[in-house]
């Protein structure tokens, strides 16, 4: 959430929230509705110092001017009765308002939508197109099943099989062993959550969209862990000398992919189920743009160490999530389409999630907000896809990352007889 001093004082914080293209009028409506709620906030303090002072009063008055003064109170006390609803009130519709401005877009981040990303850099080599692109090539191998899986669920739905899921076990075992290295407790976090928790980790209101509801909306599927590790330590004052607390979260995900009709049907590219490995850190606000750097770093280590080509874009402001300060993209490259896909991303939520959370560190005798961060580590399904392509060889055959070799027991694959 917001910070609504901030907002109301610094021209930079707002044009920072106006450079993720937000809704025309919304920014004014908050402050607007904040600056009632103040008004009718003093008023309300005002009144209840008055009756205070009027029930004291009575108790010292003199028995004849009592009925006078119990006169006055009550009146005081009506007053105050008819004017706390409208307080409630406008709090409520301050909250609902404010929870639909996004996170300011941080001065580094690039200017324009979709299209408009940075790239960083780019690292590797494309290299030539496989025979078969991964849906193909997947329905091959006797890998992947879409059409079974739609009868029993679908559309975007796939049954895996064979060493396909004996590499989908080595790349959760390796890439967790990759975070334990780099100081992440591995965790198993719930998949099921409380709609207070969407809306503290940062997803609703704004998606809400893209989430399957559960038990008549009492619990909603996530679509990553990041959202239950965010509560980890929803209320809590953290030890600022134990901070960063990274966490790594392995998970099954559930999105509906809202607006994506006709798009990427064919193999797993997008899928309504997948497992994860996910980065989470609460970390220290002086030093969250290091530890960006650090996840960051984490992931190209993982998608390099797979020796898979890719580039990393630094996002445009009006095409960031609403919790997201910043965010990088690595993007693999896909020979079957010869461009760049999204693999992985990572995002600095600065103090946006952790207001909600009321996440803090003790701070010279007080308490401040963490910042938390999130970076995808394996897209499980998704990296799949580009193995399959990248390790598909001339003769049909498959050959396994060499890291991968030690947890899934073989280093190639031979077709299925034709």
């Amino acid at each position: 959430m917001i910070d609504l001093r901030r907002l109301r004082e610094d021209p930079d914080h707002r044009a920072g929230i106006e450079r993720k293209r937000v809704r025309e009028g919304l920014i004014d409506e908050v402050l607007a509705l904040d600056a009632q709620r103040r008004d009718r906030l003093a008023e309300v303090e005002a009144l209840r110092a008055r009756q205070n002072a009027a029930s004291k009063e009575i108790g010292r008055a003199a028995p004849e001017e009592r009925p006078a003064r119990i006169a006055a109170a009550t009146a005081l006390k009506e007053e105050l009765a008819a004017l706390e609803p409208v307080l409630g009130a406008l709090d409520a519709r301050l909250r609902e308002l404010a929870l639909q401005v996004p996170n300011p877009a941080d001065p580094s981040v690039p200017e324009g939508g979709e299209d408009d990303f940075e790239v960083v850099r780019e690292v590797g080599d494309p290299g030539p197109a496989p025979a078969l692109d991964h849906a193909a090539f997947g329905e091959r191998m006797g890998w992947v099943d879409s059409e079974r899986a739609a009868t029993a669920s679908g559309a975007r739905f796939a049954y895996l099989q064979r060493e396909a899921v004996l590499l989908e076990l080595a790349l959760v075992r390796w890439v967790t062993d990759r975070l334990v290295e780099e100081g992440f407790v591995p965790v198993v976090p719930p998949v099921l959550v409380r709609e207070e928790t969407m809306e503290e980790a940062g997803f609703f209101p704004t998606d809400r969209a893209q989430v399957y509801e559960v038990d008549g909306g009492e619990l909603f599927l996530v679509g990553t862990s990041e959202i239950p590790l965010s509560a980890l330590h929803r209320g809590e004052i953290l030890d600022p000398d134990r901070l960063p607390r990274r966490y790594g979260g392995l998970s099954s995900c559930f999105r509906r992919e809202a607006g994506t009709y006709g798009k990427d049907t064919r193999g797993i590219f997008r899928v309504h189920q997948f497992d994860k490995v996910e980065m989470f850190s609460f970390a220290h606000p002086d030093r969250s743009w290091e530890e960006l750097d650090a996840i960051l770093a984490v992931e190209e280590s993982i998608v390099g160490g797979l020796g898979l080509p890719y580039r990393v874009v630094s996002i445009a402001a009006g095409d960031l999530g609403a919790a997201a300060a910043k965010k990088y993209d690595i993007e693999v490259w896909l020979p079957s389409e010869g461009r760049y896909r999204e693999l992985t991303s990572c995002s600095n939520y600065l103090d946006f999630s952790a207001r909600r959370l009321g996440t803090r560190f003790r701070d010279d005798g007080g308490t401040r907000l963490v910042h938390t961060l999130n970076g995808t580590a394996c897209a499980v399904g998704r990296t799949l896809v580009f193995l399959f392509e990248h390790g598909q060889q001339p003769d049909g055959s498959f050959a396994v990352p060499e890291v991968l070799r030690p947890f899934c027991g073989f280093d190639h694959v031979e077709p299925p007889p034709a």
